[in-house]
């Protein structure tokens, strides 16, 4: 979602903000800008893309030593040029471009913030009262003109006595036109880091570690309500109660490299091709199911929390998730209950919080994440924790997020950076390690015999090879894309394991091609969906060659009855011909458990190329971001 880049240096720091936000495009935006201190505050903002913006520093000669960047998603107020960050404040009874009858006076504070004031309205009206003018619907100006209404020489006094303030979730980066060399920044809710400069003579500030990827590998996580104050060759920080606080430097390499594309259209292909590797990466090591795989484990190495213990003790898996992971983890529920005979229950992160519910105590809380700092599940699970289910794993694909500070155990997928939009290699190495998880604790409850996992991991093993077989497909996907791309509608079908890879399947359509999916289990078909079955609605049906193969047979001639056209990807021995009505594309082989690793792939193309033939913008999808770090 939006990105905040900052930095207080020795150096023209122009050309690093810009560069930061450029990598941080993959979360998703509207509009971006740049503020710099050079004799002033001065700024540029647009509704384009980050290579607009920086055709206006060049043409406007923008230059500094101190600076901040973002670039925002909206939601307070349209995607628009008066909306865009930094936002700036130029003190009481002052039109912001100094307009008619007042006098003009150059900004005082300028801001970027990601996250969401709950109290804004209430600020905004006070504000008003003392006469401050606002310019913008956002909610971060509520904060640019509450800093400045507090300012008194020293911004760092500022920014902490104003966020003692607010309400929500926040990460805002803050600069003074009265201190040339210093940015102050603080998070609560919305992620935020420090970057040490390697020289000794600067520092910055960032929401993803990916935005200094090249700059510095020396990156500071701030925690929950931290204020930090930095300069060119220092910085301090303060806890949530403004004590002085030490929090540790560590080194994070990320990969600049994984942004290019290489012989790829578009990054959603590249990271689809990517999933036979990122499976490889994600299994690398595993030479045999057991709880360790997921102990908490130290800066130092050391275990932090025994997952063996906590598998014994516990009695059912909770798992928390929001969009794609929520399907991952609704997978994950056939094979903890199938395999592991555990109860488990799925709940979308953004419902759980809000609902009463019953907790357990003997509760394996199981947190999904790609970024690890998606809030709505980082909410639910400080919520569950909150009703004493203490008892908690993340499966994740950064090692260095919330998420996995805040939980106990963890399962570190290796999927690489995730720049496209639409989640596709996250998705499969979450289904990876989810299934690991469910043989590691059929094996902790005595529920796993020594055939039985040595027949899974050898399964596991072959994924990268049947995966490639997949791939392989894609030219009869293109075929089915070129009739989907003129439809507006479509019906996704799967039976029992399945029926979440078709609930993915629609959701990755939907995203990137913009045509209205469902998706439903095959069995419902005639309890509603049968009525929106025409010859304009194409149905799309994951037919393994499993238990439910001959129901699900059923349902298809419940479609070709009403005249709608099937598009079925069939395991072979199914007997599923091709006909009038009917197109098939034969998988390579059946998988068994393992099955919707590679079923979601051919509807991850099919997604990916009717998303091409239509024109969308497939890595980029309107009103979506990536890193979703608001509520």
């Amino acid at each position: 979602m939006c990105g905040i880049v900052g930095a207080a240096s020795h150096r023209n720091i122009v050309p690093i903000l810009v560069q930061g936000l450029q990598r941080l495009e993959y979360r998703g935006y509207d509009s971006c800008g740049v503020a710099i201190h050079d004799s002033g505050l001065t700024r540029a903002r647009t509704t384009s893309r980050v290579a607009e913006l920086l055709a206006q520093v060049h043409e406007e000669h923008l230059e500094g030593l101190t600076g901040i960047a973002h670039t925002r998603w909206a939601t307070h107020g349209a995607p628009a040029v008066h909306n865009a960050h930094p936002h700036f404040s130029h003190g009481p009874g002052v039109a912001p471009q100094g307009g008619a009858g007042t006098p003009a006076r150059p900004p005082r504070v300028a801001l970027v913030h990601n996250g969401i004031i709950e109290n804004h309205d209430e600020l905004r009206a006070k504000l008003e009262a003392r006469g401050y003018v606002f310019a913008s619907q956002t909610d971060t100006e509520v904060i640019a003109h509450l800093v400045d209404s507090l300012y008194d020489g020293d911004l760092f006094e500022a920014v902490k006595a104003a966020v003692r303030q607010l309400q929500g979730a926040y990460a805002i980066a803050v600069m003074s036109r009265d201190e040339p060399q210093r940015v102050v920044g603080a998070r609560a809710g919305s992620p935020l880091i420090l970057g040490v400069g390697a020289d000794g003579r600067e520092n910055f500030l960032a929401s993803d570690a990916m935005a200094l990827a090249g700059v510095t590998d020396q990156i500071v996580y701030l925690e929950e309500g931290d204020v930090v104050d930095l300069q060119p060759g220092k910085y301090w920080i303060v806890d949530h109660a403004h004590k002085p606080a030490s929090r540790p430097v560590r080194t994070v390499r990320a990969h600049s490299g994984a942004a290019e594309l290489g012989p790829y259209r578009h990054y959603m292909q590249k990271e689809i091709f990517e999933q036979p590797r990122a499976i490889a990466d994600t299994l690398e090591g595993v030479l045999g199911v057991a709880p360790e795989l997921f102990d908490g484990v130290g800066e130092d190495g050391a275990t932090t929390a025994s997952a063996h213990r906590v598998f014994k003790e516990i009695d059912r898996v909770l798992i928390l998730a929001c969009g794609t992971s929520y399907y991952s983890g609704c997978t994950a529920k056939y094979w903890l209950e199938g395999i592991a005979k555990i109860p488990t229950q799925v709940e979308i992160a953004s419902e759980y919080r809000y609902r009463d519910s019953v907790p357990d105590p003997r509760t394996l809380v199981v947190t999904i994440t790609q970024s690890g700092e998606t809030a709505d599940t980082l909410a639910a699970l400080r919520h569950a924790v909150g009703l004493g289910m203490t008892q908690t794993l993340t499966i994740c694909n950064v090692a260095t997020s919330a998420m996995v500070r805040e939980c106990k155990l963890a399962y570190i997928t290796r999927a690489g950076v995730e720049i496209g939009v639409a989640s596709t290699k996250a998705f499969t190495t979450q289904l990876a390690g989810l299934f690991l998880l469910a043989l590691a604790l059929a094996q902790a409850k005595g529920r796993l015999s020594d055939t039985d996992e040595a027949r899974y991991l050898a399964e596991m093993r072959h994924l990268p090879v049947a995966l490639q077989s997949v791939l392989a497909l894609e030219p009869q996907i293109i075929g089915w894309s070129e009739q989907f791309a003129q439809k507006e509608n479509a019906l996704f079908l799967g039976r029992g394991l399945h029926y979440p890879i078709a609930l993915e399947g629609a959701l990755k359509l939907k995203e990137v091609t913009y045509i209205h999916a469902e998706a439903y289990a095959a069995g419902e078909l005639k309890h509603g969906p049968l009525a929106l079955v025409t010859s304009e609605m194409p149905v799309v049906t994951v037919a393994p060659n499993d238990a439910l193969l001959e129901k699900l047979k059923s349902n298809l001639q419940e479609v070709r009855a009403r005249g709608g056209v099937l598009y079925v990807l069939a395991d072979d021995h199914t007997r599923i011909e091709s006909s009038e009505g009917l197109h098939v594309i034969r998988m390579p082989e059946h998988y068994g458990a393992l099955s919707p690793l590679l079923h979601v792939v051919p509807l991850q193309l099919l997604a990916y190329h009717t998303a091409c033939a239509r024109g969308t913008d497939v890595d980029k999808p309107r009103n979506l971001a990536k890193s979703v770090t608001v509520e």
